[in-house]
């Protein structure tokens, strides 16, 4: 009879669960709905425009994303679906701006004129599958799911890299890419085994629980193994932001690929491969306070302590009030002072003030984290060195092999390469100020969320104008932009903004984003005392430099070059739709800058309960 009730219990708890997870999934939910319904008309007719349709489920999706609840106050994290996916600010920023890349990037699509009217509901429907299998990956709270996220995500990539038909070299990229997707996934599988097979678990909260009682008595096989699992894992992360060494599909599959899907490639999957770096990186070098028990005899008077702290910080006279109206009769009850409450005595005493000062003053479980965080430290050190590793030569290597490229697109791959090392700096002093100095760790993961906003409207302009120059121009050589300015002087004018901005240079949006990557890193150092950061700082700016000369060889190309009519052989004007369009996604680009504040402020928010 008790196990019967244990079991209706377990249903009703399921319940519970499922409904309100599918509350908070509600964007994913509409991807799924939409996928269903351009594989039911490609079914039926391939002659219909789905544009509209994508569209507004494209806005839909950014809508119930809400990106208006971070400006409204920090989200508490919250696990869904049995602690599969969580839920928290993090989730939300990433969710909002994939989406909202999305509505951009479907109308680049209508305006560029890929794909057709035949091949939308295929290509529709791609698109979505990979923008949920990147949502996933932003909110993957369990190794299962990190894995099929990372799939889901890029299955429909390789098919969207050979889009044109009748292509040789985008088939031979799409070859490329599927072959070296499941090389680097066969291996990311193989370390999830090993990590999984280790810690008994495969989520991520109770994995760094069992890693801190691991690690202390762990032998020298024991952290051989737990070092080969996180190489192996970091492969499959370091293959979606194309990072040195396992780069070598993203300058053909660019190459091959139409700017379009180069520009999803590059933004989407960038953005959703750095939270999971985040999630994976966090989640595995912390204990989140809500995973840890307290011992019963402490966590019986913690309820008693709490109602005391919370008496102590209210002022005298009204805790005499209270208590009056507790033992007092139905009668009015004169409170009559003989001497007035001094504010200075009330400000100098050294009760905690704050609700989080209260729960910090009483959970008996804050000793036994700070216990936990220590015994990770080898963790986040490990993981930290890492990223640094794959972060300086990942950026050194994309900015220099930038250098002699005759193809825009190859130039922009390498380009890409450069700005996911950069991007990737910042989580090396999350991890070294993790633990220790939380509030840092907060900032370095809040400047990575701002650099990513920022890359966003960058790499998207930038794509969209080349697709507009290849339809204009009818290639994508660099030679054959010679002389451009005089042309089309506003995507030259807009291109040269963008170039300068991924360089970093102010007064542009970029200099902020890397800006706040490399404070972060100071920061750190000055905090962790790490030489990493050091290194990593050095070779930011070195980089940085660096980065400068092959934009600007572009740049020259463009505005001193001597025209060549004979290059103009392209099909499609560069039309005023096209124009508005590159000066929608440029003008972020300089009026960014503006309203930093309220960017800072979406980032910080964004990560204010991810670190615990």
């Amino acid at each position: 009879m008790e196990s019967t009730t244990d079991f209706y219990n377990l249903i009703d708890a399921l319940k519970a669960d499922s409904a309100n997870s599918l509350g908070l999934f509600m964007p994913e939910i509409t991807l799924c709905v939409f996928i269903a319904l351009f594989l039911a008309v490609r079914l039926v007719t391939t002659k219909l425009d789905l544009f509209w349709v994508a569209l507004a489920g494209a806005l839909v999706g950014l809508i119930l994303s809400n990106p208006l609840q971070l400006c409204e106050g920090s989200v508490e994290s919250e696990e869904l679906f049995t602690g599969l996916l969580v839920h928290d600010g993090l989730t939300i920023a990433i969710r909002s701006i994939l989406m909202l890349f999305l509505v951009l990037f479907l109308i680049f699509t209508k305006i560029s004129g890929v794909p057709d009217k035949e091949d939308g509901a295929d290509v529709y429907s791609l698109v979505f599958g990979s923008t949920l299998g990147m949502c996933l990956m932003a909110s993957a709270n369990h190794l299962l799911i990190v894995f099929l996220a990372i799939e889901m995500a890029g299955v429909p990539s390789y098919v969207l890299a050979g889009l044109i038909k009748g292509r040789k070299r985008g088939s031979e990229s799409a070859l490329k890419y599927a072959i070296y997707g499941a090389g680097a996934a066969g291996v990311m599988l193989y370390g999830i085994s090993l990590l999984v097979g280790l810690s008994g678990t495969a989520h991520l909260p109770t994995i760094a629980l069992e890693l801190a009682q691991i690690i202390p008595q762990a032998g020298l096989g024991e952290q051989a193994v737990l070092c080969l699992a996180a190489v192996m894992i970091s492969v499959g992360i370091a293959f979606k932001l194309s990072a040195v060494p396992f780069h070598f599909w993203a300058p053909d599959v660019f190459h091959g690929a139409c700017a379009e899907v180069n520009a999803f490639l590059s933004v989407a999957s960038k953005a959703a491969a750095l939270a999971l770096l985040l999630r994976l990186a966090v989640g595995l070098g912390s204990v989140p306070l809500s995973e840890i028990e307290a011992p019963q005899a402490i966590q019986q008077t913690v309820e008693a302590q709490q109602e005391t702290v919370q008496t102590d910080l209210l002022p005298t006279h009204l805790v005499s009030l209270e208590d009056e109206s507790v033992s007092g009769s139905d009668e009015d009850i004169e409170v009559q002072s003989s001497e007035p409450v001094e504010a200075e005595a009330v400000a100098d005493t050294e009760a905690p003030t704050t609700e989080a000062e209260v729960v910090e003053a009483v959970d008996p479980r804050l000793e036994i984290k700070q216990g936990h965080d220590e015994a990770l430290s080898p963790v986040r050190n490990f993981i930290g060195l890492l990223v640094a590793f794959f972060a300086v030569i990942t950026a050194t290597f994309g900015n220099l092999a930038a250098y002699g490229q005759k193809n825009i697109k190859r130039l922009l791959a390498y380009s890409t390469i450069a700005h996911a090392g950069y991007m990737m700096m910042a989580v090396t002093p999350l991890m070294m100020m993790l633990g220790t100095d939380n509030n840092g760790a907060e900032q370095a993961a809040s400047a990575l969320i701002q650099y990513i906003v920022v890359y966003v409207f960058l790499n998207l302009g930038a794509f969209a104008i080349i697709a507009f120059l290849r339809n204009y121009v009818g290639s994508e050589e660099i030679e054959d932009y010679s002389g451009m300015v005089k042309s089309r002087p506003v995507l030259v004018i807009c291109l040269a903004l963008i170039f300068f901005s991924l360089v970093g240079l102010p007064p542009l949006s970029g200099f902020l984003g890397k800006f706040a990557i490399f404070a972060s890193l100071a920061d750190g150092y000055s905090t962790a005392g790490s030489s990493a950061l050091l290194v990593l700082l050095i070779a930011g700016g070195l980089n940085t430099a660096i980065s400068l000369f092959y934009y600007l060889g572009v740049i020259k190309t463009m505005v001193m070059g001597e025209p060549d009519e004979s290059h103009h052989l392209g099909d499609r004007p560069v039309g005023r739709i096209e124009m508005a369009y590159v000066l929608v996604v440029s003008i972020p680009t300089v009026f960014l800058i503006v309203c930093w504040q309220w960017v800072a402020g979406f980032a910080d928010e964004a990560v204010k309960h991810f670190i615990s």
